[in-house]
C-alpha cells in the first residue's frame, strides 16, 4: 500500500495509520534524511525476522540499527555515555549519521552484535520524527536490498511495485536520496568512520 504523507506537515490521520501498522507488528518503507529505510517496531521480533528474510540475511549475522526521535533513548538502549561522548552525539544529531555504541541489556537481542554494540540514528526528517515521538520507542532501520552495482531506490512508486507484496505500507514522502548515512564507531578511541556517507564529521 502506497501512502502519501507530506514531508514537512504530516497528516495526523495518515500518521495514525502507520502507527497502527507498526504497533500490530507491520513492516513499513519510510523516508529519512538519506535513503529510504525498511523498518518495523523494535518491540516485534517476528517483524524484524520478516525484514531479515526480505534482505536475505540471517538475523544473528545482520547489522541492523534503529532510529530514535532524539537522544533521550540513549540511557535505555546503550551503556552509560560519558559527557564528552554525549556532547559529540548531540552536535551531530539529528543528522545523516549512524552511531555504533555499547549496547545495554534493554536493546533487543536480535539488534545487538556479537560485540554487544548497537547502531543508533536520529534522522533529520519530519515524518520519521513524528512517528517516533508518537510511537514512544525506536523503529528498526535498515536499507532496502540492493547490490553494490545498483543505486538505492529513490522513487516510492517503484518501491511499492518491487516490495509492495512484502511490506504493509510504503510511505511516499517525496523522492529519496542516493547516499546512505555515515557510520561512526564510537566504541573506539579515537572514533572511527566505518562508512563515509551523507554526513560529514568536522
Amino acid at each position: 500500500m502506497l501512502l502519501q504523507i507530506h514531508p514537512k506537515n504530516p497528516d495526523q490521520r495518515k500518521i495514525k495509520q502507520v502507527l497502527d501498522c507498526l504497533r500490530s507488528g507491520g513492516i513499513i518503507i519510510y523516508p529519512t534524511d538519506t535513503i529510504y529505510g525498511l523498518g518495523c517496531s523494535i518491540e516485534h521480533p517476528s517483524a524484524i525476522e520478516r525484514i531479515c528474510r526480505i534482505k536475505h540475511i540471517q538475523p544473528d549475522k545482520a547489522l541492523l540499527s534503529f532510529i530514535c526521535a532524539d537522544l533521550s533513548h540513549l540511557s535505555e538502549y546503550t551503556k552509560s555515555i560519558d559527557t564528552p561522548m554525549y556532547r559529540f552525539l548531540k552536535q551531530y544529531t539529528p543528522g545523516a549519521f549512524t552511531f555504533i555504541l555499547p549496547s545495554s541489556k534493554k536493546s533487543p537481542k536480535i539488534l545487538r552484535t556479537k560485540k554487544d554494540t548497537v547502531g543508533i540514528r536520529v534522522p533529520d526528517n519530519q515524518i520519521c520524527r513524528t512517528l517516533l515521538h508518537e510511537l514512544g520507542h525506536p523503529i528498526l532501520s535498515t536499507s532496502l536490498p540492493y547490490t553494490e552495482d545498483e543505486i538505492p531506490y529513490t522513487d516510492p512508486e517503484i518501491m511499492e511495485e518491487v516490495f509492495g507484496s512484502q511490506v504493509d505500507i510504503v510511505i511516499d514522502g517525496g523522492m529519496g536520496n542516493i547516499t546512505a548515512s555515515t557510520i561512526v564507531d564510537c566504541t573506539k578511541e579515537p572514533i572511527e568512520i566505518i562508512r563515509q556517507g551523507e554526513g560529514i564529521i568536522d
